[in-house]
């Protein structure tokens, strides 16, 4: 394993074995670390690898670059007319779905070092993690409504899972969450500061494994972590709570719009520039997410996707915001008065023999 580059072009993904640990790079620095097919596919095989390997205590993830650890998938070639963007929008979401389960699961430790923008696929690849430790730079979101989409990679799972209203704020306005915020959310776990995530490594390279190895980590973070400090959206908990816990997003509306708090008004003005259909389909998701299991979450989220790539929101957001670059995305229907319950729940029917499934 040690020294291994897999991709497409075979630097995307750089892996190496320094004692007990398998240390693996996102390697597309200019393009914000963002995910493609080859590069899940390459971490999906390592990370079996290193599960069966006994020399291997812990895995370790990060990104190359000083902007972002991963901003998510390379969704634009996923509305690219092509012979082989059929494929790619069914295997796609396939392989990535997998791959987050195999993080979920792993059976050692798996160490995200968030540092930078951590958003969709890359919140995928972090947020399921045993040990998850953010930098001063990070910057987290779940922007996907923005683009027609639903905050996928096992949001349905870990978002409901939050404190009361806050995973519902953050699915339906996509907001930006900085480091205090991320930790007192419990997104990530510690706080290292970025110039010391290199001695961290080196520290957990050397350290002795032969005993507990959470006990481990936790001795070795001891010497690394600091106070992440207030979290501001703490002081909006309440009102967070008081307007999310609703049972559609117009009631989420209603609620924030008789509140005279600036805060309320501002998250309200991000939902309504979202897309209507996404944004209940998205709290639909988080709803029954809640009950149930990480997997049957995943399966949820597969048939949900594939509906996506049927339809009209994704690629009119995708186009409008990422390749017009700002262009006001024209939504179906334009507004909730439009959205019926019908068009919610056509996201979630099966796909028979089309089912997301875990055999490796």
């Amino acid at each position: 394993m040690s020294g291994l580059q897999t991709d497409e072009a075979g630097s995307a993904l750089l892996v190496e074995r320094r004692g007990p640990l398998v240390i693996a790079t996102m390697n597309r620095p200019k393009a914000l670390n963002a995910l493609t097919l080859p590069m899940i596919r390459a971490l999906d095989r390592v990370l079996i690898e290193a599960a069966s390997d006994p020399a291997v205590a812990a895995f370790v993830l990060k990104g190359a670059g000083d902007r972002a650890f991963c901003a998510g998938g390379d969704v634009v070639a996923l509305v690219q007319d092509g012979p082989e963007t059929a494929a790619l929008r069914r295997d796609f979401f396939w392989d990535e779905y997998r791959l987050n389960r195999r993080i979920h699961t792993f059976p050692k430790p798996f160490i995200p070092l968030v540092d930078g923008v951590a958003m969709g696929g890359g919140v995928g690849v972090s947020v399921h993690g045993s040990h998850r430790i953010a930098t001063e730079r990070v910057l987290f979101s779940m922007p996907e409504t923005a683009i027609g989409l639903f905050p996928d990679v096992g949001g349905g799972y870990f978002l409901p899972r939050l404190a009361g209203g806050l995973g519902a704020y953050l699915a339906l306005t996509n907001a930006r969450l900085k480091l205090a915020d991320v930790i007192w959310a419990g997104l990530y776990d510690h706080f290292v500061p970025s110039d010391r995530l290199d001695p961290l490594v080196e520290a957990l390279a050397g350290a002795d494994w032969t005993g507990d190895a959470d006990a481990t980590i936790e001795s070795v973070l001891s010497d690394f972590q600091q106070d992440a400090g207030a979290a501001p959206l703490a002081a909006h908990a309440g009102l967070i709570d008081a307007c999310f816990q609703k049972g559609g997003v117009a009631e989420i509306l209603a609620a924030l719009d008789a509140s005279p708090e600036t805060f309320a008004a501002d998250a309200a003005a991000m939902i309504r520039s979202k897309s209507p259909l996404m944004s209940e389909v998205s709290l639909r998701q988080l709803q029954r997410g809640a009950i149930l299991s990480f997997d049957d979450c995943m399966v949820m989220e597969y048939r949900m996707v594939q509906t996506c790539m049927a339809g009209h929101e994704f690629f009119e957001g995708v186009r409008a915001l990422l390749i017009d670059k700002g262009r006001k995305p024209v939504w179906s229907p334009a507004d909730l008065a439009g959205v019926t319950d019908a068009m919610v729940e056509a996201y979630f029917e099966p796909l028979g023999a089309g089912d997301l499934t875990f055999g490796d």
